[in-house]
């Protein structure tokens, strides 16, 4: 029962931790969690997670650097070959070489094995937590696809290089030759084996089809099984990598489903679906553990009265410092290596501020955290392993400088960087959805008569809400360039100004009392301004008018009445809100009459009165025959939206990717309107 409430806890935190990055976007979402996973671990000081390193890399690590290898862009991993290996053999020997040097120099204490196994846990890199910053700013590609390139293998590297470094301690006993030797025994081996486990599955999958099994959910968990198949099979029969095992085998499957996705559509959808979910929750739990255990490991070190706070926290950057120096340096002079000598002519000049942008990139994670957590308490005479604690502080003091340098200076380095593929001059996406969007509506309205206006509206509704969302997500200067949203929010006051003036009336010729006037005038009040600002302002409007409430609250219900006078004026309110909503729907008309007919931001408008007057005149039921209209009618509009893209691809108004990603929600929203669940 523990257990499972432990996974229930990290499950709303990863959802917790997802909310508030939406509401701070500048905070990457990976660091959230760890501050989340911090503050629960000093929270419940009772709270205790014992992390074992081989189920750790079994149950995260194998999946997810399996999934990576099988959309890694495998053009890009060949054309990058040479920095990729590079970065993740050749940087990480440098980096436990000479960073374990400069830790002994600075911590002597550390002995010169311990401080090679603390450099060489602290060379592999993570890309989690790049990929959430890069999804709000713009780094290149090339950088991207090497940062993600890289941490394929310098996991296994840099892994190997620690177990190494780490025995070393342990036993005092350390053989170059032999360490060569199993190193590239790993590397051969785990290559092998991953390209072989991989075919036998996609044969297994294959040889089930001919004999006519070929239900979708039962392909779609040997798909998912594979990974972890293929690192059991490497790591405990073969004694070889699986952590490239795991990497090999997603790359080869990703070759495979090229020639099979179009007979295995339905599979591939679902099987996309599951891994999309499998590895949203696998990568937010992994910096929840990261955040849960670093307390309890740095605990002893903070009270150790021997090591001062103060010169901990210096080790810390001034290691932190080193290992992105150590990148640095390597990153510029290869750069610029293979700028003079390999005369690519696609190759751009290398500059500082690119390789300043691929040092920062490399974070560190939770291989590192998985890893130094196994260094084992004693060493083979007894004694206690030297500096355990003060090695496990570094470590995650690491990870977090890491993680913040690259949170702070990446956004720095990024300005003026134009997303490869994309031109100055094309749409933002959010704008590009709001013109679909509205040629949808036009079409709806076009398509509406007497006999589907029930659906018809019910579609707009949903079109409106969609609108609704899409310009949330807009920045407040897409919104500001956006016509159409400027010419709605004119339109919409234009009305709200319609049903405060009958308001006005009604309050002058005693239709209604003072208290529901006043009712109504606070709630046009929060509507104009929320119509008239931004999002933050509506924010603080809300929280304005909520604390008016309050105050007023207390004496009203003092001087509320009973039950039967609330229902009365309940329904007077009603009442007069309808007719409120009449006369801002008759000024619309009229103003609409002076325009285009088919002006879409008169009749986005108008189809939103004449809903809230159905809603206020009676709530709707449920009909099968309006359903399959809507249905028909959805159909009609997701052409006009597909022939709309084609429109703004071939105006220069969008780009490829955007076009793929467009089409993408569209084919969601048809698979959604034609699925029939089947037992």
């Amino acid at each position: 029962m523990e257990l499972l409430m432990t996974i229930i806890l990290l499950l709303v935190c990863l959802v917790i931790s997802n909310i508030i990055s939406h509401y701070v976007p500048l905070i990457p979402t990976a660091l959230t969690q760890i501050a989340i996973g911090v503050g629960i671990a000093l929270l419940f000081k009772e709270f205790h997670l014992e992390i074992e390193t081989e189920w750790f890399l079994l149950l995260f690590v194998a999946p997810l650097l399996y999934n990576d290898g099988r959309y890694f862009p495998r053009d890009e991993l060949w054309k990058m070959r040479a920095p990729i290996f590079g970065n993740a053999i050749i940087l990480v020997l440098l980096t436990t070489i000479c960073g374990g040097y400069f830790i002994h120099w600075i911590i002597p204490d550390i002995p010169i094995a311990a401080a090679f196994a603390l450099a060489a846990i602290l060379s592999p890199t993570d890309p989690v937590a790049v990929n959430g910053i890069a999804k709000r700013i713009h780094l290149p590609e090339n950088v991207l696809n090497l940062v993600r390139g890289e941490s394929l293998i310098n996991d296994a590297s840099g892994l190997v290089a620690f177990n190494y470094a780490v025995a070393a301690v342990v036993t005092g006993y350390f053989s170059l030759k032999e360490a060569i030797f199993d190193f590239t025994y790993m590397f051969v081996a785990g290559a092998f084996l991953g390209l072989v486990l991989s075919l036998l599955m996609t044969w297994i999958r294959y040889s089930l089809r001919k004999k006519g099994i070929s239900d979708v959910t039962l392909h779609s968990l040997l798909q998912l099984l594979t990974p972890f198949l293929i690192y059991i099979i490497a790591e405990e029969w073969f004694h070889a990598s699986g952590v490239i095992a795991v990497v090999v085998g997603g790359i080869v499957y990703s070759l495979l489903r090229e020639k099979a996705e179009p007979l295995q559509a339905e599979e591939q959808v679902l099987t996309e679906n599951i891994w999309t979910t499998v590895s949203f929750i696998l990568n937010g739990t992994v910096f929840l553990l990261l955040g849960l255990i670093i307390p309890p490991s740095i605990r002893s070190t903070v009270e150790n009265p021997n090591i001062h706070n103060t010169l901990a926290v210096g080790y810390v950057l001034a290691i932190g410092i080193a290992i992105l120096t150590i990148r640095f340096v390597w990153s510029y002079l290869f750069s610029h290596y293979e700028y003079r000598f390999k005369r690519d002519k696609e190759m751009a000049k290398p500059t500082v501020k690119m390789t300043l942008m691929v040092s920062l990139t490399g974070v560190r994670g939770a291989v590192t955290m998985a890893g130094v957590l196994s260094i084992p308490l004693l060493i083979e005479r007894g004694d206690a392993f030297p500096e355990r604690s003060l090695i496990l502080f570094l470590a995650a003091g690491v990870i977090l400088f890491t993680l913040i340098a690259a949170t702070l200076f990446l956004p720095l380095l990024s300005k003026g960087e134009t997303p490869e593929g994309e031109s100055a001059n094309h749409l933002d996406i959010n704008i590009a959805k709001s013109k679909l969007l509205l040629a949808a509506m036009k079409k709806v309205r076009t398509e509406m008569n007497e006999e589907n206006e029930a659906a018809a509206y019910q579609l707009m509704d949903e079109l409106r809400e969609s609108f609704k969302q899409t310009n949330v997500e807009m920045s407040s200067k897409e919104k500001e360039n956006n016509e159409f949203v400027q010419k709605l929010v004119k339109v919409r006051l234009m009305a709200l100004k319609a049903e405060k003036k009958y308001m006005e009336e009604a309050m002058e010729s005693g239709e209604m009392d003072e208290e529901l006037f006043e009712f109504f005038a606070r709630a046009f009040e929060m509507r104009e301004e929320s119509l008239s600002r931004n999002d933050r302002s509506r924010f603080g409007i809300l929280v304005r008018n909520e604390l008016r409430d309050w105050k007023r609250s207390s004496a009203r219900r003092r001087k509320a009445g009973k039950g039967k006078a609330r229902i009365a004026q309940r329904l007077a309110g009603k009442e007069i809100l309808l007719k409120a909503s009449n006369a801002a729907l008759a000024k619309l008309e009229e103003k609409a009459r002076e325009h285009e007919v088919g002006d879409v931001v008169y009749n986005t408008v108008i189809f939103d009165y004449k809903r809230v007057i159905d809603k206020l005149k009676g709530p709707e039921q449920f009909n099968a025959a309006v359903e399959a209209q809507k249905e028909e009618l959805r159909i009609i509009v997701m052409d006009v939206e597909r022939s709309e893209i084609r429109r703004m691809y071939e105006n220069g108004e969008i780009s490829k990717e955007q076009v793929k990603d467009l089409r993408r929600m569209i084919n969601y929203i048809e698979s959604a309107t034609l699925y029939e669940h089947a037992e």
